[in-house]
């Protein structure tokens, strides 16, 4: 994400010395300078100021992550998961952001997962990719390394690899999120940008729209522990790192890789005479995948126009939908609601329940919020998306639920 940004005290010039007197007014000390940039020194980074050496680290330990296991979609079938079925009441107030996702579908370029949450997390990195987690309800405080942002329903926070940074739950509400992690890098989709990086006048949302930290966040402590999510030969893998000193030690910082938020209310839909293609509801891209949102919007309004989506076949991808808001015209019928997730895969056409095609004649606005992820390698089941399927949804267009 190419928009610079600065933030606490950094030198005039990279790479030099920065200075600051010890306790008590005494003898100057450096600060330690961390280059975080992605693909090897090649695109975006910042530059980050320490008070302590960032790779002191006195432990390392196994840390067993969350269950990745997943089971292939076959025999082939469009799925509905019930995700408010994962986390009964009585657990919230001990399951935690990170530690307490369950997978619900995953494949090698991005795993989704699920987590009801009022306890803060620990301190987390996620070295396999960037993290885009979606709030459904409740708030946060994310506590990183470049500072805090503040979380809520809505909202996306997009997390860069490698980022040390901790979920705290506020407010009354536990916190619903939808965690899209990725096996590499996201940014906004390429149409909407100049060859510079600029938002350009067609793009439903701009630099305005992002909400990066807006002050340094300190920390004290000593042999601080962060659990680190990364790759080994044979999958996904954990690691505890003890740290001789806390990690939200950074005085300054600036570049063009930082966490930030976006809130889908402030996505422009783009609408037309006729039903527009998914591609105009997308907001994000990442390897192997893309991120769309269906928001509240005045519909086709051509003459003879039909509001809900056309049947279609996505012949080289799996559509995943998570509904999150509103009224979902074309579902009603099958059984989906407020927290439920559809899998129509490649392979299958899909579109429309019975009776939604011709209900929607003559409606002028959908009052609906959906976070759609398409990926174009085939998605499994994780253990959450099995444990919570509503088996009967497949036969719902034959009228058989």
């Amino acid at each position: 994400m190419a928009h610079y940004r600065r933030v606490g005290h950094v030198p005039p010039k990279r790479h030099t010395q920065h200075r600051h007197s010890g306790q008590g007014g005494g003898e100057e000390r450096l600060y330690f300078e961390e280059l975080m940039g992605e693909e090897g020194f090649s695109s975006d980074s910042s530059l980050l100021y320490h008070r302590e050496i960032p790779s002191a680290i006195v432990d390392s330990r196994v840390w067993d992550v969350p269950d990745q296991t997943t089971t292939p979609n076959h025999p082939l079938r469009p799925r509905h998961l019930k995700l408010h079925e994962l986390f009964p009441k009585e657990t919230w107030s001990e399951t935690d952001v990170v530690t307490g996702r369950r997978i619900i579908l995953g494949n090698g370029d991005v795993r989704i997962s699920y987590v009801v949450s009022a306890a803060d997390s620990p301190l987390y990195r996620n070295a396999t990719g960037d993290e885009i987690v979606y709030i459904e309800s409740g708030t946060a405080t994310v506590e990183t390394i470049f500072g805090a942002v503040e979380a809520k329903p809505g909202d996306y926070v997009v997390i860069p690899t490698s980022t040390t940074h901790r979920w705290l739950p506020t407010g009354d509400q536990p916190l619903r999120a939808y965690a899209i992690e990725a096996s590499g890098h996201v940014a906004p989709p390429k149409r909407y940008l100049s060859r510079y990086g600029q938002f350009l006048e067609h793009a439903p949302y701009c630099e305005r729209d992002l909400h990066g930290p807006g002050e340094p966040l300190q920390a004290d402590g000593a042999d601080v522990e962060v659990l680190v999510k990364h790759r080994t030969s044979r999958g996904i893998s954990g690691t505890r790192l003890t740290y001789a000193r806390h990690p939200f030690d950074v005085v300054g910082w600036d570049g063009c890789l930082y966490p930030f938020t976006f809130s889908v209310h402030d996505f422009e839909p783009i609408t037309g005479r006729v039903h527009q293609p998914p591609p105009v509801h997308q907001v994000f891209e990442g390897p192997g995948f893309v991120v769309c949102n269906f928001v509240p919007r005045k519909v086709d309004y051509h003459p003879l126009s039909i509001p809900v989506p056309y049947y279609h076949s996505n012949v080289d991808s799996d559509e995943i939908m998570f509904y999150c808001g509103g009224d979902y015209e074309a579902r009603k019928g099958s059984g989906i609601g407020q927290g439920s997730v559809s899998v129509h895969p490649g392979g299958l056409a899909h579109g429309p329940q019975p009776g939604a095609y011709e209900r929607s004649i003559g409606v002028e606005f959908f009052d609906e919020l959906a976070v759609m992820v398409d990926t174009f390698r085939p998605l499994e089941l994780g253990e959450g998306g099995l444990d919570c399927e509503d088996e009967a949804y497949a036969w719902t267009w034959a009228g058989r639920r």
